[in-house]
């Protein structure tokens, strides 16, 4: 589905990833661990097109994207949810999903929010015609996570989807973004710190120092891999 080769990102003459290549199968969810710092947030948003690489590919769905627009890349079927959310303050929860339209490969006039986004997040349907704003900070990454499927999209990115949030909110999410895969078959590239979330995944990928160190199975995630990674 994606498949990263070779990437080198700089930013200025600062060397920040370095020959990285990574790999997320259809239908799987592939987590990118590491400390802070490492590079995993500039690897997704070059990725989206955010950041333009120095050298290397971004294939999707057998298509080279290297050089596409980030619009371009999202009306092909990529959904992104940043890190910190970026939900639209002023606007409902509802004008914040309709957003999410934009990104459909195929154009529609429908202005209704399609079931299965409530099935995933019922919070959501009884807070329609509230401020985005006024959401709490679980509330809100619920709304970014429901407003990227809006789109339809056939890999969705996930940066720290957990953060800050409290832990009660943080299992309904992981759940949400495992009945997402079960139910449509899209893909899944997280980063996350969170254990628990990451052993969700299929797949993990270490980072350090901007290059990828580790990776393999989460069923056979280490305690080793664990402290290096992931302990504070």
């Amino acid at each position: 589905m994606l498949q990263v080769s070779n990437l080198n990102v700089y930013y200025g003459e600062s060397h920040i990833l370095r020959d990285l290549d990574l790999g997320v199968p259809m239908g799987q969810m592939v987590c990118l661990i590491g400390r802070n710092g490492v590079g995993k947030t500039t690897l997704l948003k070059t990725i989206m097109g955010l950041i333009k690489p120095r050298t290397g590919t971004i294939n999707f769905a057998n298509q080279p994207i290297t050089d596409l627009s980030p619009d371009k890349r999202a009306k092909l079927g990529i959904g992104y949810v940043p890190q910190g959310r970026e939900i639209i303050p002023r606007l409902t929860v509802k004008e914040n999903l309709l957003l999410g339209l934009e990104a459909r490969r195929s154009r529609t006039n429908s202005q209704e929010i399609p079931e299965e986004i409530f099935a995933l997040f019922p919070v959501l349907q009884s807070m329609l015609s509230r401020m985005g704003g006024d959401l709490s900070g679980g509330q809100q990454q619920q709304l970014a996570i429901a407003r990227a499927l809006m789109g339809r999209p056939q890999l969705l990115v996930l940066d720290e989807p957990t953060e800050g949030i409290q832990p009660s909110i943080i299992l309904e999410i992981e759940a949400a973004v495992r009945r997402i895969i079960e139910s449509t078959g899209i893909s899944v590239l997280l980063v996350e710190q969170h254990l628990h979330f990451v052993r969700q995944a299929d797949w993990y990928y270490a980072m350090q120092k901007g290059g990828i160190v580790a990776s393999g199975a989460t069923s056979e995630l280490s305690q080793d891999v664990i402290q290096r990674f992931l302990a504070v």
